[in-house]
């Protein structure tokens, strides 16, 4: 076992040779156990993140660590699940689970897999082909979760699904972290979507890093301020300000106590997500990341 789920070190990949890169010069640790959101916009590489972490593809610079190896000799311990959901069109819903129990044995969770079905009313017997959008991503869920894999990486999860299936399957998600300490790392370009249930953040903007680590301390590290309009905001780093008229707001990371008159506040998760991304010249916050570099 290892206390590390994933770990990059300055992790670059672009598709083509003299194409644009879809992700460049990434760090980061992700502890193992952890329920991680990687947010950003379309479009960011969070996508990509994920694909290389489960090894179906290989970076262009730098190195990707899974569980303590390599991704392609973690994959029998790792779970994942695309956003275009891949499963045989031919096959039925039963036919599809005991492939995975055939693909997986002595890890096997039928009750599991049969629960997750079970619970979107859904036919045995009926054709992948034929099911809605959001019946396949139950099935996909169940080959994931069934697997029982220390290290779960879904992409997505949720797009498909409607608000009742999204909080059944999120609190299975829960459990499944709760009892069998897996890590999940769960991408998504809504923020509130994962708010609630992850306890890591990894924030993807221009292909990079933005911010890295708890979401409980880069909250504690960040303070939304409101100060007179010629207030200067030095030495504090400024993630994003704004003037309306003689009023001056500011997201900083407080790099000395902050004159008593100022009133302060912490920001929400979503607050500081907006921030990041509506600046991304804004100095990237991964402190998770230099203290293991």
């Amino acid at each position: 076992m290892t206390d590390t789920a994933m770990e990059a070190a300055a992790v670059g990949k672009r598709f083509r040779r003299h194409g644009d890169w879809a992700l460049r010069d990434c760090t980061f640790r992700l502890p193992a156990g952890r329920v991680c959101a990687v947010v950003g916009p379309n479009g960011a590489g969070k996508s990509t993140l994920l694909a290389l972490a489960a090894g179906l593809l290989a970076p262009t610079e730098g190195t990707v660590t899974v569980l303590g190896t390599h991704p392609a000799r973690a994959r029998a311990r790792v779970g994942y699940t695309g956003q275009d959901k891949p499963l045989y069109p031919q096959l039925t819903v039963a036919e599809t689970l005991r492939m995975g129990a055939d693909l997986n044995p002595g890890r096997w969770d039928a009750s599991t897999a049969e629960r997750i079905v079970a619970g979107g009313d859904l036919n045995p017997r009926a054709k992948v082909r034929s099911l809605s959008g959001g019946q396949r991503t139950r099935v996909a869920l169940a080959l994931a979760l069934a697997k029982r894999p220390e290290l779960l990486l879904l992409d997505e999860p949720m797009a498909d699904l409607d608000p009742l299936a999204r909080h059944e399957l999120m609190g299975t998600l829960m459990g499944q972290a709760a009892e069998h300490g897996t890590t999940i790392v769960m991408s998504s370009h809504v923020v509130a979507e994962l708010e609630g249930s992850c306890d890591h953040l990894l924030l993807v903007g221009g292909g990079r890093i933005r911010l890295s680590g708890e979401i409980d301390d880069l909250l504690a590290a960040h303070t939304r301020v409101s100060a007179p309009a010629e207030a200067s905001l030095a030495p504090h780093t400024v993630v994003e300000s704004r003037t309306t008229g003689r009023q001056l707001s500011a997201l900083l990371r407080p790099a000395a106590p902050l004159p008593g008159d100022w009133r302060t506040g912490t920001p929400t998760l979503e607050e500081l997500v907006l921030s990041y991304l509506r600046n991304p010249e804004a100095p990237a916050s991964t402190a998770l990341a230099e203290a293991v570099a």
